[in-house]
């Protein structure tokens, strides 16, 4: 069965153009021309993806998002006219896993695409059955259910910081560049990736330390790159 991808923006030309050429590539598309339709269609569980605009009428992009992350965490590209590396960063912060900017390529848009499918699968909530889990002081991932417990609390994680979280807590004590992450995470050559990287990292401290400011488990090493912290 194809992927359903949904697509969201208020200029329907882009909307066609774009699903158009996903379907091209035997994606199931699903569109909306505005935040609050993309919420309603989202109560769609087989969702797989979205595509969705900043600027659009009755509920923009990134407060979607915001909302959106509350209850899923399926990936979610972010089209937008700014090209501001701050935008991209907001995009980012507010849950975004990845954010193309107009005019985009649509081939390039499809790569996006399943760039992110595909980790999504492998190492989000759908495939990979795995009994283990890893430890590090409070922190228990769970590799079979996908899942963060902090003392053992239930903890909502997007598929990107999932996957970040894994490497990191794998390799505990072991310092990755940002570069280096940005590789084994997203899969592609990391160029000027330092922003995306600290983002997320900075989105998942805030998720797992009870003080932000001197954090227990996710360690910045100055020049260096980012570990998480052995306890004992």
């Amino acid at each position: 069965m194809s992927e359903k991808i949904l697509v969201v923006d208020d200029d329907k030309e882009i909307v066609t153009l774009i699903k158009r050429r996903l379907e091209y590539e035997d994606f199931e598309v699903v569109t909306a021309y505005d935040g609050m339709e993309a919420m309603d269609k989202l109560m769609d569980d087989s969702i797989d993806l979205l595509i969705i605009d900043v600027m659009m009428p009755k509920l923009d992009g990134l407060s979607a998002v915001m909302k959106i992350r509350e209850t899923k965490n399926i990936p979610i590209i972010i089209l937008s006219a700014k090209t501001e590396e701050s935008d991209k960063i907001i995009g980012l912060a507010m849950g975004a896993d990845d954010y193309v900017s107009k005019p985009f390529r649509p081939d390039e848009l499809v790569a996006r695409v399943q760039s992110q499918l595909r980790r999504y699968l492998q190492f989000g909530i759908k495939d990979q059955v795995d009994e283990h889990q890893i430890v590090v002081g409070g922190l228990t991932l769970d590799l079979d259910e996908k899942r963060l417990y902090v003392d053992q609390e239930p903890v909502k994680l997007t598929a990107t910081e999932y996957r970040i979280l894994e490497l990191l807590m794998k390799y505990a004590g072991r310092v990755f560049s940002a570069d280096e992450i940005y590789e084994r995470v997203w899969n592609e050559a990391a160029y000027a990736t330092e922003n995306t990287v600290m983002v997320h990292i900075r989105r998942i401290r805030e998720k797992i330390e009870i003080d932000t400011k001197n954090p227990r488990y996710l360690k910045v090493v100055w020049g260096i790159g980012y570990k998480i912290e052995t306890t004992d």
